[in-house]
């Protein structure tokens, strides 16, 4: 289901989606599920890698810019220089149900 909507207010990430449900993510919330690779590992046929602890700093939870991927996703960029994530539309429906 893609979003109608998106935008940052102060430090939440808001999201109005086609269906008009309305979605609210904390900026730091949002960081600390962060799904690329090397915030919760890999895994492929022949070995499985952890990622390393979290070494966060303020910087990491403030959203410098973000751009949508595709038709599928949003990809966030932290004041940190972290941009690796790429969080689909379903992984961030999936994401309010769970909090």
């Amino acid at each position: 289901m893609p979003p109608k909507n998106i935008q940052v207010i102060n430090r939440t990430f808001a999201i109005v989606w086609a269906d008009n449900r309305e979605d609210y993510f904390d900026l730091e919330t949002l960081r600390r599920a962060c799904p690329c690779a090397g915030c919760r590992g890999e895994a492929n046929i022949l070995v499985s890698a952890r990622p390393l602890p979290p070494n966060y700093t303020p910087a990491s939870f403030e959203l410098r810019s973000w751009r949508f991927v595709g038709g599928y996703g949003v990809q966030p960029e932290w004041a940190d220089n972290h941009a690796a994530g790429l969080y689909s539309f379903e992984y961030l429906r999936q994401l309010t149900a769970s909090h």
